[in-house]
């Protein structure tokens, strides 16, 4: 069976404390064949050193912050108003702070159910064989 991928673009905008607020266009990313995964991959013109940029995190962790506050490491997630919901991507070079409307986040996050269910996520016959093998040494 081949892996499905949902793929959607959307309008975001990159918050600086130096300059204006950018508008962006990443791109929503979801794979049965990654099932636990969300990807935004960011168009190279956003980025420090020129070149598109992907951020991975967990689809839970998606579901979660359009709600309250959710993450505690390199992706953080918290509605932003009534409307909106921002990301914040950090690693060594720095933050970034992404604004999205959440009706378009929630949108891709009920997109991703109808390409895997919540709870139905398998994580792959060779990590399933491997976990097994763990379990039957204990």
């Amino acid at each position: 069976m081949h892996p499905t991928t949902l793929r959607q673009t959307v309008r975001a905008r990159l918050i600086t404390a130096d300059h204006p607020e950018l508008l962006v266009r990443p791109t929503l990313r979801y794979s049965s064949a990654e099932p636990f995964a969300v990807h935004i991959d960011f168009p190279a013109h956003v980025s420090a050193d020129g070149e598109g940029v992907t951020w991975m995190f967990g689809r839970a962790l998606l579901e979660e912050g359009l709600g309250a506050p959710a993450g505690e490491g390199d992706v953080r997630i918290r509605p932003y108003g009534w409307a909106r919901t921002v990301i914040e991507f950090r690693s060594p070079l720095g933050l970034a702070v992404i604004r999205f409307g959440t009706a378009t986040l929630r949108r891709f996050l009920l997109r991703s159910y109808d390409v895997v269910e919540p709870g139905a996520e398998d994580l792959g016959p060779d990590l399933d064989h491997g976990l097994a093998s763990l379990l039957d040494e204990v």
